[in-house]
Order: C-alpha cells, then structure tokens, then sequence
C-alpha cells in the first residue's frame, strides 16, 4: 500500500505543479567543457588531444546532425517510445510503472528523457546509489515540464546524449564511441547503436547483460519498422546482428582500443612538454607552432631510416625543426614510435654525449681571439697530452692522420687532434662557457670537468639546445629560445655570438671541398641549396648526430638507443644524416637558399700553402688577421708554442714504495728554440724535453727561449715525502 500511496501522490503533485524556469539549451552548450585540451598547428589543423581532466572523458560536443539516425532511432525506441508526442512527463509511462508496482511488485522506469536529462542538468535531481528520493522525481517531472516548454525536441536529445553517463568514466556519446568502436558517431551503425544504447540502463553491467538487452533493441527496431509498414527484416537478418552484436560487444567492452586514426597523437612528446609548461584548462584550444604535414613527413622519414637500420641494433631516434628567424618549433619527433622499446622516452629532450657537435662553437671562439684564422694550419699527428686523469691521446674517426691541415679543412672534415690542439689553446672553461650562454643548459659543470675532451663531444647535451645553438649560428650569432605557440611573443633577439665569426664558421660546415677529406665530395651532407652541417658520433657509437641549417631553416637530428646500447657500424653519414637532408629538402622544395652575404669584419684574402699543403683558395678572415702565405710548419709550431707538461694546475703524487731514482717528472717543450726551464725563479734546465725529480711542494714553472723571453708559465703541486731539513731539490740550479 505504500508504494499505492507513493505512485498516487506522484500523479497528483505533477499534475498541480506548474513548470519551473529551465536553463537555455545555448547556455548549457556552451558551458561543456572537454576533458581534454586541443592542440592545433600552426594552420589550425588538428594535432591531437591531451587529456587533462581525470575525473570523466568528455570530448568536443556533438551536434544531433552528427550523430548517426541508426543511434538517435535505437534510443528513442529504447529508452522512450512517445518521446515525441509527450511533453516532458509520459503519463502512460507513469500509469504503467504505477500498475507494475501496485500488483507485480516490481519497479518499471517510467522516466523520459528529458526527466533524465533535467536529472543531468540539476545536481539535486541526480540519483544516489539508493535511487532518487520522491521529491527528486517530482523535481524532475517540475523540470521536464520546463524543458519542454523551452526547448525544442532535437535540442533535448542532443544534449542528453552529450551530457549522459555511459560505460566507466566516459560520459556523452562521443567519448564512449571513440572508446569503443573508435568511431565518430556519425559512423556508428545500427550494431554499435544497439550497443551503446544498452549500456545506458546498466553503464557498467557485464558483456551478456549489455549484449543480451543489444539484441533486445534491434529485435524491437525491426519489429517497430514491420509495424511501421517498412520492409521487416528476415529472421536469419535479426539472427545475424545479434551474433554480430555478441562478437563486437565482448570485443568492445573487454578492452580499450587504441585512439583512432583521426585522433592519434602527432606529436605526443611536445605535447607532454607544452602541457608542463602552460597547465592549460580543460577544454583550451592552443595554436601550436608545429606544422602538421611537416610532422607527419618527418616522422615517417626517420622510421623507414630506421627500418632500415634495424640490423645495425638501431631502433630510436628523434627531429626537431626550427625556423630560423622565429624560433618556431615546426616539428618534434621525439622517438620512432612502434620501433622502439622505450617510445615514451623523449629524444629531443634526452641528454645523449655531443660527440663532434661542438667542434664549431669551439673553432669560433679561437677565431674571435685571434689565435686561428680558417686558413691557419694545424697539426694533425699522434698526440699524448698528459692530464690530471692520465694520459689523454685522441683519435681521429678514421683512425689515421692527415699531417699539416687548414681550420678550414680541421673543422669540416671534423678531425679530432686538430680540435684537442686548439681547446688546449682556447681553454675548456671557455668553450663551456660559451655553449652555456648558447642555452646548452646541460653544461652545469665547469669547463676543468670535462677536460680536453670537451672538443670532441665528452658532455651530455639535449638535442633541442643544441639545435638552436646552430640556429643562431645560422642567425649571425643572434639568440633567442625557441618558441612553442603562436600566442607567445616573439622573444627579442640577443647578440651571443659574433656576427663576422659566425660567418666564417657557417661557411666551413657549408665547404664540401673542405669536408671531403673524411666524407668525399657527393655525400648525404651535400645539397642543392647553400647549407651548413656538421655530424658527430660519441664514444662506442652510441649517439649519431646531425645539425645543419639553410637560410631558413634549421633541422637537428639524432640516431642511437635510448637504453644507451652500441649501434653496430652506424657513422654520422649512414645514421642521421640522411633523414637530415631528406627533412630538409622537404622543406627547401620550391625555395632558394642562396649563400649569406659576408657581415662588416670579413675580409677575404686569397691563401696559398708552401708544399702543396693545400690547394690555393680565396678565405675568409677577421678584419686585422689576414695572411697571404701560410707556411705549414711555423703555422704548426706558433699554434702549439709553449708547455705540453705538466699541466697548469696539476697535481702529482710521490709513490713511496718507488725507488726515488725512478721517480721522474718530464718537463716537455714544443715550439721553442732553445727551451729553458726555470722553477720557482730559478733556472733548472735547458732542453725540449727535460726529466725532474717530482720534490714536494707548489711550484710555479716558466718555460722561455733561448734570448730568455717568457713564453708560458704553469703552476702545479707534488704530494708526498718531505725533504730532510737542510736539502735542496735534485735538479736545482
């Protein structure tokens, strides 16, 4: 009798009540709000969509007239036949959910959809898990009676099926077909649309239950069209779907799919980043920088590159695109994808070993000094140079040795002794300053930390710096940090390098003449187009590098293993490069990219080279450093004059359970007529190469020619044994 009672009341209260105020179908469409945030390119294409609300799915609202009629028709079939003649409240419908409890004792829904869409619109209407109270149906028949008064029909269904809850945290019909089916729901069939539809009165019910009532509705959809004087469809029709509803539902409901084509991640990593950096609002819509055409070539350009490379043990890899006079990001690649086995991991953000990238950041700093010109020679033999870790003896990638080479030739054939010889004039706290103020913000330790093997790459840097780095070479030495949406300003440009030496090094890493030595003069590295690369491989082949840039654009490139495994044979011509050249070209077709002017301070000489060292040539030179004629051997011994050991600043240890006698420091000399050694004030020796007995104490070296003219001085400390009082050191003069 309750229940009577319950039901009785129900049927007068919303007879005597009249319809409350409702919300305007427009104002609650525009206060949907996604989940996710959309990121565009920068022509207002869609890139991808990130989520950022974890609490419900929700993506973009859908417009009736872009849902399928098989879906619309399934629900109103399903959910509420008379939906189109009632006005808000089906009285049949409540009649019968009455009757049913009155005398079978069991409860019948009798609410319509916009009674459940008036319960969606207002939280005190919405269903707890003990069901809604009697005043809650009664406001949602008061709030029905308003809809329907406000609203059209086709506006009520649309926002019911935006706004209901489906399966898990999916809520509204275009999250649960892109979860499911990987649909949009125009695409959705009479199968899928039977599906869904059944997942609204038990969004998280078993597959049986869910594929059971799915049968139910298509049976009662041909049914309804027989009624309706269509042509019904065959048994063995009806049969067919739900067998088809059973297979497509337990595969539907028992995983998660993949994001569908349309809506798979472009460029996941920078998106991760960007979210980092801005921590958007659910539902923004940011124009990116990226290029969505160049993404999508660049990223199939460096996985068939890969492919290929499979048996050299290659599988990651990573681009990134800059335009030069913006600072544009307009690609990030941040790994192979599928290829690799740790495709979350972010190669344009990853720290990897430089290798040989940094050899032309160093080459300028000894040009702006005016210790080389590109002309100048170096000397290109066996090195042992002695450091405060041990002997140091660099490589050359080859493994031989050129002799007498220009800058010029050093640089662009990327030769190591002759890098090791100019940072041992240039300084490693230099360069490593001076790669830090280009933004190579890895760089946290001082340049005595790396040592002389700064010059050849021994530090760990991001591919995106180091990128735009060679941007502002290839802006004439103007800096400014990359930019990664269209509404951020243009940073102003700051001065960091010089622009007469960036042109001169621009014009190097652009010689295929001067490269050739290593890489010969048709390679992966020659273009079409005026351009400007450099490559680099670090230790064990672990990091294969290529940068480079056109007039307008800058692409960098690495190839390797994110676990930090060895590839097998894979050099800076067969790992990175040609996805380098092929990106670029992709980006220059259609366009010139002529040679830069030279900048005021360059002045070009022509050289020629005693002995055929190299051939003659026009150069480029600093205002005030021009030569004419270059002798190679006393090019050679300016550019090394001076003390090879010990070391300034090194420190040595006396071994005591070494016999004294064979304790000896060399003292070795290069470049100096008449080499005479004074320690601590007093002359000991004379000689290129003289030995000395390691005596305790800090002391300060001098090393002057034969007239007596200083020529370097060095200070460094031995530890160890003290000397008797009244001793002097052995050696001393």
């Amino acid at each position: 009798m309750r229940s009577k009672r319950r039901w009785a009341g129900l049927l007068l209260a919303l007879c005597a009540v009249p319809a409350l105020a409702a919300p305007r179908f427009a104002a609650v469409k525009a206060a949907w709000q996604p989940s996710d945030v959309l990121l565009l390119d920068r022509h207002g294409a869609p890139l991808q969509q990130l989520r950022v609300d974890k609490r419900a799915q929700r993506l973009a609202w859908v417009s009736l007239a872009d849902i399928s009629p098989a879906l619309r028709y399934a629900l109103v079939l399903s959910e509420d036949r008379r939906f189109y003649q009632h006005s808000g409240v089906d009285w049949s419908g409540v009649a019968a959910a009455a009757w049913g409890n009155l005398w079978h004792s069991r409860t019948r829904g009798a609410s319509t959809l916009t009674m459940q869409l008036a319960g969606l619109l207002d939280e005190d209407l919405r269903a707890t898990a003990g069901g809604r109270s009697l005043w809650q149906k009664l406001g949602q028949g008061w709030s029905a009676r308003a809809l329907e008064q406000e609203w059209r029909k086709d506006e009520i269904l649309e926002a019911y099926l935006n706004l209901v809850s489906f399966r898990g945290e999916q809520v509204g019909l275009a999250a649960v077909s892109q979860a499911l089916f990987g649909k949009l729901p125009s695409g959705l069939n009479r199968v899928e649309a039977a599906i869904i539809v059944a997942l609204l009165r038990g969004p998280n019910a078993g597959t049986e239950r869910v594929v059971a009532r799915a049968c139910g509705i298509l049976q009662a959809m041909d049914s309804d069209s027989a009624r309706l004087g269509g042509q019904p469809s065959a048994a063995a029709d009806s049969q067919r779907d739900c067998a088809r509803a059973s297979v497509l539902g337990s595969q539907a409901l028992s995983y998660r799919r993949a994001a569908p084509a349309w809506q798979a991640p472009l460029a996941p990593h920078f998106g991760y980043k960007l979210l980092q950096q801005l921590q958007p609002a659910a539902g923004s819509r940011i124009a990116t920088t990226l290029d969505a055409g160049l993404q999508r070539y660049a990223t199939a350009v460096l996985q068939r590159h890969l492919r290929a490379l499979a048996q050299r043990n290659v599988q990651d890899g990573a681009v990134v695109v800059l335009d030069n006079a913006s600072g544009d990001i307009l690609a990030w690649v941040g790994s192979s994808g599928r290829l690799s086995s740790a495709a979350n991991v972010d190669g344009v953000t990853a720290l990897r070993q430089a290798g040989s990238t940094l050899k032309p950041f160093l080459y300028q700093l000894a040009l702006e000094r005016r210790y080389l010109s590109a002309a100048s020679l170096l000397d290109d033999s066996p090195l042992d140079m002695q450091t405060a870790a041990g002997l140091y003896a660099p490589q050359n990638y080859a493994r031989d040795f050129k002799g007498p080479v220009s800058v010029r030739t050093a640089l662009a054939s990327s030769l190591n002794v002759p890098a090791v010889r100019t940072i041992a004039m240039v300084g490693a706290p230099a360069l490593r300053d001076r790669l830090y103020a280009l933004g190579l913000s890895s760089l946290q330790n001082d340049g005595d930390y790396y040592g002389y093997s700064l010059a050849l790459g021994a530090a760990d840097v991001r591919l995106l710096e180091l990128a735009n780095a060679y941007r502002t070479l290839a802006q004439g030495g103007l800096y400014s940090a990359p930019r990664w949406t269209l509404a951020q300003p243009r940073p102003a440009p700051q001065r960091r390098l010089a622009a007469a030496s960036s042109f001169i090094i621009a014009d190097i890493l652009s010689d295929r003449t001067a490269r050739a030595r290593t890489f010969g003069l048709e390679s992966v590295l020659s273009t079409r187009y005026w351009s400007a690369v450099k490559t680099g491989t670090s230790k064990d082949m672990r990091d294969n590098w290529t940068l480079g840039f056109s007039r307008r654009y800058t692409v960098g490139v690495w190839v390797g293993n994110a676990g930090g495994e060895p590839m097998w044979d894979v050099s800076g011509m067969h790992g990175a490069a040609p996805v380098w050249q092929s990106v670029l070209d992709y980006l220059q077709r259609g366009l010139a990219s002529l040679p830069p002017p030279a900048p005021p301070g360059v002045r070009q000489q022509a050289v020629r080279y005693q002995g055929e060292v190299e051939a003659a040539r026009q150069e480029y030179f600093l205002a005030g450093s021009e030569r004419r004629l270059i002798l190679p051997q006393q090019a050679a011994t300016r550019a090394a004059a001076g003390i090879v050991a010990p070391l300034d600043g090194s420190i040595y240890a006396v071994d005591p359970d070494i016999p004294p006698a064979n304790q000896r420091l060399l003292l070795r000399a290069r470049g100096v007529a008449g080499a005479q050694w004074w320690l601590d004030g007093r002359r000991i020796a004379r000689g290129a190469s003289v030995p000395w007995f390691p005596w305790p104490g800090r002391h300060r070296l001098e090393l002057r020619d034969g007239s007596g003219k200083l020529v370097e001085r060095v200070n460094f400390e031995v530890r160890g044994a003290v000397a008797k009082p009244g001793s002097r050191a052995p050696g001393a003069r």
